[in-house]
């Protein structure tokens, strides 16, 4: 079972962003786990995700196709979908697969969640 460290913020205009931090590699064992929590999340009220890679070393197609779908999801809702702290064989993996052009990629957590363009609520 992946373990998964969840952080919550909420804008002052009311709207909500949650941090997913998986725990471990997105491999097949993993991947399926994280989609579902993505997906439980985003169904629920988060539409503005942002994906922490900095525990994962090693991510397989499985792994990246949870990332795609995960995207795609949250895009359903009209909301925004991003990942940081990317490990370099993780960055690898993105751009063999192109799928570092399709997603929004950066370096830090605060700078993905500056780029939500509000202002966090205290």
């Amino acid at each position: 079972m992946i373990r998964i460290r969840t952080t919550n913020y909420q804008t002052q205009d009311g709207k909500n962003i949650i941090i997913l931090q998986p725990m471990s590699n997105l491999d097949f064992a993993a991947a399926w786990q994280f989609r579902m929590k993505l997906q439980q999340c985003v169904s629920k009220v988060h539409h503005y995700v942002v994906v922490n890679l900095s525990e994962v070393d090693f991510i397989d197609s499985s792994g990246l196709r949870s990332l795609m779908v995960a995207m795609r999801y949250v895009d359903h809702f009209n909301g925004k979908f991003r990942i940081c702290n990317i490990n370099p064989r993780v960055k690898v993996a993105l751009e063999v697969t192109k799928m570092n052009e399709m997603l929004e990629i950066f370096a830090t957590e605060e700078e993905a969640l500056e780029e939500f363009c509000y202002q966090l609520a205290s």
